[in-house]
């Protein structure tokens, strides 16, 4: 086991199942020597994240809807309950409704374009002002976007809009917490065969089009994506906020392809 994380206390949410890129940060984490809490989000959830907390010597385990006020609120209220600290919050929650994902942009419903920015966006601002008063020593939150929020990815549509959102947000959240020294950062991942990211049309094609373009010709591991966060939640991290940082294989540097 490796010391990066060694005496940090790690609230993650959004593990949904072994394939979702939360988890991988989770087992990095873990890998790092850190205290881990996971969230999970309704009864149904409630088994899955437990099983998994137990592969990387989860803690705690709280329900936290992020739609929901006083669900956040409970989360942070049973932490503080029991002195609980924090040191790092990734936020890896995101969600648009499939018919939004899968007709144009412009055709977007107004209650389709509320709930994805809700819980892709607005759900970071509302645990970073629930979880802030718990980093006592500071810390970092973490979130994850996308390339679809600053370039138009193809059926990515709403979920690209929100995800603009998410970036703006991360940095007015950098500027209003950093007198507590606590950091706030974005991953942005290359595409990775998720069950969420089967909601978008096509794409095992984005993933083709990546790996034969990209670089480093080929796709992202969430590992890499993981490692990633480990950096930003330790402390060789400590001087970087209000950014958004690739981990893509190089994809975003990209124009147009020769071949």
């Amino acid at each position: 086991m490796s010391t990066l994380l060694q005496g940090k206390t790690a609230l993650i949410l959004g593990v949904a199942n072994r394939w979702s890129i939360a988890y991988a940060i989770a087992q990095a984490f873990h890998r790092e020597g850190a205290r881990i809490i996971l969230t999970y989000q309704g009864e149904r959830q409630r088994a899955t994240v437990e099983e998994l907390g137990a592969e990387v010597g989860a803690v705690r385990i709280l329900n936290c809807d992020v739609t929901k006020d006083a669900e956040i609120a409970a989360m942070a209220e049973a932490l503080q309950a029991e002195n609980t600290s924090l040191d790092v919050v990734m936020h890896s929650i995101a969600f648009a409704n499939r018919e939004d994902l899968s007709r144009p942009f412009v055709e977007t419903s107004r209650e389709g374009f509320a709930l994805a920015h809700d819980v892709s966006a607005f759900s970071l601002v509302a645990v970073a002002r629930a979880t802030a008063p718990l980093m006592v020593n500071g810390g970092a939150i973490l979130t994850l976007t996308y390339l679809g929020a600053v370039r138009v990815v193809e059926n990515y549509n709403v979920m690209g809009v929100a995800k603009a959102a998410l970036e703006s947000c991360v940095r007015y959240l950098a500027h209003d917490l950093g007198a507590a020294k606590i950091r706030v950062n974005a991953i942005s991942a290359g595409p990775i065969k998720t069950t969420s990211a089967r909601g978008i049309k096509d794409f095992s094609k984005v993933l083709e089009g990546v790996s034969a373009v990209a670089p480093l010709k080929r796709n992202t591991d969430p590992a890499e994506v993981a490692d990633a966060a480990v950096f930003l939640g330790s402390d060789l991290g400590r001087g970087v906020t209000g950014n958004v940082i690739y981990v893509d294989a190089g994809f975003q540097i990209m124009a147009l392809s020769a071949g």
